[in-house]
């Protein structure tokens, strides 16, 4: 990666721990790389040892920082950053993958001038297969930009918006949106089992279904309705189910009521 200077990750939680995990596998020097933080489990204890990553070290200490990773939890986050105040004075990238977090909650710790990007990235990147979308404020530079995307390419695909009011969607649609398609799973099995499937075969067929299908989506690139259209014989047992899903009282309504109430919940926690 092009990476000149520190790469500062603040919370080695799941998500930290995915992209750091994706950093050093695309090549990042372990010198580069300082992780900031008091408790991390123990597997990822493992690997910062392991990579003899810097762990820690006084504040002070830390100079040459380019980009600042802020990945704890949205709740303490309030209380996170006064005491990184010494890393922004050095004017890095912020980078922020806490949900709901504004850009201006940032600006406003670190000053009118600092560059930052808000982040929404999803459960998938834990086995980097996840989206994240970015949106950058107005002192990053394009070469920043560019650096943001590399970094979390590393944990799936990552995608750029210039309009920080969309975050609210896009957390309903992909950040929210694992939740929908394992729900579904759940569903499908249920529905399997009433039809009189054993649970356990249920499970094992909505289970390989759902992770094919999202797998053959993302290999061919093809649009959802023409792989839908593809699978959907004139007449057929897919035809007769799609008939209720696709009728004025099926999945559609549901879906857009339940991405307007995630939006919407999004906003407030905004606050």
């Amino acid at each position: 990666m092009s990476l000149q200077g520190k790469l500062i990750l603040v919370g080695a939680g799941k998500m930290g721990g995915a992209m750091l995990q994706g950093w050093l596998a695309r090549g990042i020097a372990a010198e580069q790389i300082v992780i900031l933080d008091p408790s991390p489990a123990p597997e990822m204890t493992a690997l910062i040892a392991s990579h003899s990553l810097a762990h820690n070290p006084p504040l002070g200490s830390i100079s040459d920082v380019a980009v600042l990773v802020l990945a704890v939890k949205p709740q303490i986050m309030a209380d996170v950053l006064p005491a990184l105040k010494p890393l922004a004075e050095q004017k890095p990238l912020v980078i922020s993958v806490a949900a709901g977090k504004s850009i201006g909650f940032f600006e406003r710790t670190f000053g009118a001038d600092a560059a930052v990007i808000r982040a929404m990235p999803n459960t998938p990147a834990a086995i980097g297969r996840g989206i994240t979308v970015i949106v950058p404020n107005a002192n990053v530079s394009a070469e920043q930009v560019a650096l943001c995307e590399e970094l979390l390419s590393a944990v799936g695909e990552v995608a750029t918006i210039s309009d920080e009011t969309l975050m609210d969607a896009v957390t309903a649609v992909s950040g929210s949106g694992p939740a929908y398609v394992f729900y579904l799973t759940e569903c499908l099995a249920e529905a399997g089992a009433k039809a009189g499937l054993p649970a356990d075969l249920a499970m094992t067929l909505a289970r390989a279904t759902v992770a094919g299908a999202g797998e053959l989506m993302r290999v061919t690139g093809s649009p959802a309705a023409t792989l839908r259209e593809n699978v959907t014989s004139p007449g057929g047992t897919t035809a007769a189910a799609l008939a209720v899903l696709m009728s004025a009282d099926g999945l559609r309504p549901v879906l857009d009521s339940a991405v307007a109430s995630a939006t919407r919940r999004s906003r407030e926690l905004a606050g």
